[in-house]
């Protein structure tokens, strides 16, 4: 078949999880006339194989590739997906004259350098409905490409990247959810997604949502949220995960989605999860969160020292952070704490302070990332500008990567180097249960999700809900499946 558009899904990694921005895109490009296809390459056994195949009975105008994430993220492992993005791109020249575009969430991060990269022809910054469909016509009618928001193209000159306009969300496509094989995805994914909002007005020096995202808050109407989350219970899938960076914020768009979601009764009939930032955050909205189906809460506490999290741009204390603790204790909601440990300024002292701290919370579970992946456009890169490979502080991929493509990250030296650094930690941890470390090669102990056999088998036999909890659950023998 002849298609306008074909959308590409790369991402192989297990347990699976829906590629939700393709399918934002597949609806835009379909309401505004265009044939869509699409190529989930999720559950092929072999991805090259499929992609031929694809091709041989398919043609496309304009492909489009979805890139999730950069790499996943962790010091311990530095696991890149770059380099299966280019070998995919590689392919398609042979199976496809059509120019391949790139956009998602990890894509944006790095847009300029990730197009360079791979080969492709076009990439777009953020939201991508809007500017695919006017790269289309655009292509199709030879007109011009500058005024495309958010597109990075190639030019004589190099690559250019024009501003993305950050577009209100009350008119964009309502998800049919039809375009992905959901049901499989939750029974081999253990959950379903959903957003409710976009951008982030925070300033980490580490975050890159601002960049990819927008630095201001675009909301989805609560009654297309509860929509869509009725539509995914016809599906039969109940178990959800939602996919903004913070959740809590802003605080009254939380209470309207969560007020719309107790109003049709669907609190009841759902469980979901989210990523919260410790402030704001109050009983009244715990309360709320619980009724509408919230079962479990990851908090980005990073630090429980006041000064390394004032260092890192955060905007609360470790006074307020121990009291969002204590109300999830008396609420009753499940919590997990992230920590990030090895910023700027960060010592022996501060770090055995953020452990000790994170105990004393008494939380259901804590997560350590160890190390600050250093993304371009943060105000971590800009704050290491200039200064070279030398610098004490980095580890990973050092060498020829000043752009920080390929994974490098901060970890400062007063901890000493990763393996130094990552015994002590482990010391101050000691026979605690409730510690997972990102990218450890312990499977036991690590809460990588890409690839992770503990929860591929827990979710093949029934196991539902948010990763980090499904872990929990194994290490303490909490089987509810």
């Amino acid at each position: 078949m002849d298609y306008d558009l074909v959308l590409i899904n790369p991402n192989t990694a297990k347990p699976a999880v829906a590629p939700l921005g393709l399918e934002y895109v597949a609806e835009a490009a379909r309401q505004a006339g265009f044939t869509v296809g699409l190529l989930d390459l999720c559950f092929a056994d072999d991805v090259r194989a499929a992609t031929t195949e694809y091709f041989a009975a398919n043609t496309a105008g304009l492909i489009g590739i979805s890139v999730r994430n950069t790499d996943n993220c962790y010091l311990l492992s530095q696991h890149s997906y770059l380099p299966a993005l280019t070998e995919l791109v590689c392919a398609l020249r042979d199976l496809s004259a059509a120019p391949i575009v790139l956009g998602g969430a990890g894509y944006s991060v790095m847009p300029q350098q990730i197009l360079r990269r791979s080969g492709a022809d076009f990439g777009v910054i953020g939201d991508g409905e809007g500017p695919v469909v006017e790269l289309m016509k655009s292509l199709q009618s030879g007109g011009p490409l500058a005024d495309i928001p958010g597109l990075v193209r190639r030019v004589d000159t190099g690559i250019v990247a024009e501003q993305p306009t950050w577009e209100s969300l009350d008119g964009g496509p309502r998800l049919p959810r039809q375009w992905l094989d959901y049901p499989r995805y939750f029974r081999e994914g253990g959950q379903g997604n959903l957003e409710t909002k976009r951008g982030c007005a925070g300033q980490c020096i580490y975050c890159a949502d601002p960049h990819s995202k927008g630095r201001r808050y675009r909301l989805r109407p609560p009654r297309v949220v509860a929509d869509e989350m009725e539509r995914l219970l016809e599906m039969g899938i109940d178990w959800l995960h939602l996919c903004d960076s913070e959740f809590n914020l802003p605080p009254a768009h939380v209470e309207a989605v969560c007020a719309e979601i107790i109003k049709r009764g669907l609190g009841e009939q759902v469980h979901w999860y989210a990523y919260l930032a410790p402030q704001p955050f109050s009983a009244h909205l715990a309360a709320l969160m619980k009724a509408a189906g919230c079962v479990g809460i990851d908090f980005g506490l990073d630090s429980g020292d006041a000064q390394i999290l004032r260092n890192l741009g955060r905007d609360f204390t470790p006074e307020e952070a121990r009291e969002t603790a204590r109300i999830c204790r008396q609420v009753g909601i499940t919590f997990m704490l992230d920590l990030l440990i090895g910023g700027p300024g960060e010592t022996r002292q501060s770090a055995a302070t953020t452990i000790q701290f994170a105990q004393e919370c008494q939380p259901d579970c804590i997560g350590i990332a160890l190390g600050v992946r250093i993304y371009p456009h943060t105000k971590l890169a800009q704050m290491l500008a200039g200064q070279g490979p030398d610098n004490p502080h980095l580890c990973g991929h050092t060498e020829d990567n000043a752009d920080f493509v390929q994974p490098v990250f901060y970890l400062s030296a007063e901890l000493g180097r990763v393996a130094e650094a990552s015994a002590y930690l482990t010391k101050l941890v000691g026979s605690d249960e409730r510690f997972f470390f990102g990218g450890s090669p312990d499977e036991q102990s690590d809460y990588d999700y890409d690839d992770n056999a503990l929860l591929v088998d827990a979710i093949a036999v029934g196991a539902r809900g948010a990763y980090w909890d499904i872990l929990r659950r194994l290490r303490v023998g909490e089987q509810w499946w």
